[in-house]
């Protein structure tokens, strides 16, 4: 399930899409002890993220250490804003699927193992952080708050934040098979909790698309255009947590490191690292050739340039 391939319009094409979707769940289901962590830990002698989505090596004047240390931050910052982000994800879709109570059962189904599984990711990537905080040295920051996060974007429109929730879950399965899962000298761990992370999201993201084009179907113009401007300020939002995280990762990055750096390799640091995750989690999902589609059938030339104006001093990073 690599590939996303666009879901037919009609109500009985996504019943039986709903109803895909519950037989996979049903046949792939995991559990994080059981399946996943089975009493293992992580190998600190490893880097955490590859190099494709770190970046680290791009700052070629650090040795070996240094950069297996900051691959081990920037992992470690993974599971936090993945475990963030799933904070609304889940109560987003227990909302999609009380639309569907008195309706399709098989959607109401599909949409209650959909938010199961993000309760089950929370809970993992909590305990990937008490196991990484045991190991790391003291003085990590998590600059936001997973439930003052859910708050401000639940509050914004459904179709901005089915788009949104699309586009991650969309380039987590990038991340997964073009940059993580090839690579063979990562923590084994640290690679098996994203593999088993990327085998849900593919089924999510069927699901995404589904409620995204159905809540599209019921909007008119003008609701249509306060979600553009709603999405919009949802990746600001997103690029604002990123911003105060990159800065709190390489200033911790920067004190624990085993020399001192002077002003222009601290400044290439944070460059780096502010690079890196705006390519993890704005730049990847925005390229994914399905979701470039997806936003192109979904609105206007005019939005769509609105989006790309609003994202180009990002995309420039």
């Amino acid at each position: 399930m690599n590939s996303v391939v666009t879901l037919p319009g009609s109500a009985s094409g996504n019943t039986a899409r709903y109803a895909q979707m519950v037989r996979s769940s049903k046949k792939s289901e995991w559990q994080i002890d059981r399946d996943l962590l089975q009493d293992r830990s992580f190998d600190f002698s490893r880097k955490f993220l590859p190099d494709g989505l770190s970046q680290v090596d791009r700052l070629t004047f650090l040795d070996a250490a240094q950069a297996r240390l900051l691959s081990q931050i920037q992992g470690r910052t993974y599971a936090y804003i993945f475990g963030l982000v799933e904070r609304f994800i889940s109560a987003k879709m227990l909302d999609q699927g009380r639309a569907h109570v008195f309706d399709n059962q098989l959607a109401l189904e599909a949409l209650v193992r959909f938010s199961n599984d993000e309760i089950k990711h929370q809970e993992l990537f909590r305990r990937m952080e008490t196991m990484m905080s045991s190991k790391l040295p003291a003085g990590y920051r998590q600059v936001a708050d997973p439930n003052e996060v859910a708050r401000a974007v639940l509050a914004a429109s459904t179709w901005s934040v089915l788009a949104l929730t699309c586009h991650i879950e969309l380039f987590v399965q990038a991340h997964y098979v073009q940059s993580i899962a090839p690579r063979e000298e990562l923590c084994p761990l640290f690679k098996d909790v994203f593999k088993f992370h990327w085998k849900d999201e593919s089924r999510h993201v069927v699901l995404d698309e589904l409620e995204w084009q159905d809540e599209h179907a019921k909007l008119s113009s003008t609701e249509h255009d306060q979600a553009v401007n709603d999405l919009i300020a949802l990746v600001a939002a997103v690029d604002a947590i990123l911003q105060a995280q990159s800065a709190a990762d390489a200033d911790y990055f920067i004190s624990h490191a085993s020399r001192s750096f002077s002003v222009d390799e601290t400044a290439q640091i944070k460059t780096c690292v502010l690079s890196a995750y705006r390519w993890q989690y704005i730049i990847s999902g925005v390229r994914h050739p399905h979701f470039g589609r997806l936003l192109t059938q979904m609105t206007t030339p005019a939005q769509m340039s609105r989006i790309q104006t609003a994202l180009a001093p990002v995309m420039s990073n």
